[in-house]
């Protein structure tokens, strides 16, 4: 199934690639973090959405945002996302509450949270979501297939890297966590097994067509992270060291036909100079305009190579494919044979 108005043949003699930012916004850090002041629900949503616009329509860039349904049904926060649409961008779910334990609910209270979100981000952006990222890479079985009976085209919740554990120790390191808490987001961020999962797209087998996945791009063979807050930790100690990073990581993703999907950030365009309450994260002590002009440089060399477009133009090239490989919910590898689903993800 093919959905929407993106072209899905790629000009030229360059392989396509992906680009979406996830809009976590200032309350959701504090939230998975354990620091009491999100359920006021801080927000830098009119300092970044402006500020992210302006830098991609610099660039002639359309990309994905991952919206989550609380800012949306927020009306202070309905212009400034609705100019995302209107800008050309991409909408797409990220769920309504942003909880990386989402993996862990009931198909109840997947559909709850999911159509939730749906909701508000239509109203707020008049857009009809057909994409869904789980806040922190949460995935489950029931959230693969509700998306499916929703009639959702893709997902692209899946991270197949081995840093998982690594980057929940480094969290917790500084969380203001309860010992509940704590067993709640014991999964965060996943194992060290999620780089057994495909790197490129695959369709699983969920509802009558299948919903189709497109991982977030990790280094092939490798599987460490591209995605450019990963970059901009590399560049806080050698700018040339990020920028070697990411040419090698895209050399190897055309050398192994990996067509990529980078990953986008808030905090890729802020500093604590821009939000003191986030100090606390990896990298926020780059200011907020040395970020920029760090990430333009990244995009830049992604451009030179790939032509970059929204995630819905990805997951329609990968669904066209006739031999696109398919997974069952709660298995990490495709079975064999390129078969359409029957029917029917921490697991």
């Amino acid at each position: 199934m093919i959905f929407g108005s993106p072209t899905v043949t790629s000009p030229g003699s360059r392989p396509i690639a992906s680009l979406s930012l996830d809009l976590d916004n200032e309350w959701s850090y504090l939230k998975t973090h354990g620091d009491s002041g999100w359920q006021e629900l801080p927000s830098y949503l009119d300092l970044v959405i402006p500020r992210v616009l302006a830098f991609l329509a610099a660039r002639d860039l359309r990309i994905t945002f991952f919206v989550v349904g609380q800012d949306a049904a927020l009306d202070c926060n309905r212009e400034a996302l609705a100019s995302l649409a209107t800008a050309g961008h991409e909408i797409a779910n990220h769920s309504f509450r942003h909880e990386p334990w989402m993996h862990r609910y009931s198909p109840r209270e997947v559909d709850e949270e999911i159509g939730r979100a749906e909701d508000a981000i239509e109203c707020a952006t008049s857009a009809r979501t057909v994409g869904f990222r789980g806040p922190g890479y949460s995935l489950s079985p029931a959230i693969l297939e509700v998306l499916a009976a929703r009639g959702y085209l893709y997902d692209a919740s899946t991270l197949p890297t081995v840093i998982g554990p690594l980057a929940r120790a480094i969290y917790f390191r500084s969380a203001h966590l309860t010992g509940a808490e704590r067993e709640q987001r014991a999964d965060l961020f996943g194992s060290a097994s999620e780089c057994l999962r495909p790197i490129r797209p695959y369709r699983w087998a969920v509802g009558g067509e299948g919903l189709v996945e497109v991982p977030v791009t990790t280094l092939p063979l490798l599987r460490v992270p591209v995605h450019v807050s990963y970059l901009l930790a590399l560049s806080s100690r050698s700018k040339a060291l990020a920028i070697g990073y990411l040419r090698t990581a895209l050399s190897m993703c055309r050398a192994m036909r990996v067509q990529p999907s980078i990953l986008l950030h808030p905090l890729d365009f802020l500093g604590a100079d821009d939000v003191a309450s986030l100090a606390f994260f990896p990298g926020m002590a780059m200011r907020g305009e040395e970020k920029i002009v760090a990430v333009g440089r990244f995009l830049d060399v992604l451009c030179s190579r790939f032509d970059v477009r929204p995630m819905l133009d990805h997951a329609n090239v990968a669904a066209a494919s006739p031999d696109l490989p398919v997974v069952v919910p709660g298995h990490r590898r495709p079975r064999r044979g390129p078969r359409r689903p029957t029917g029917g993800e921490h697991e």
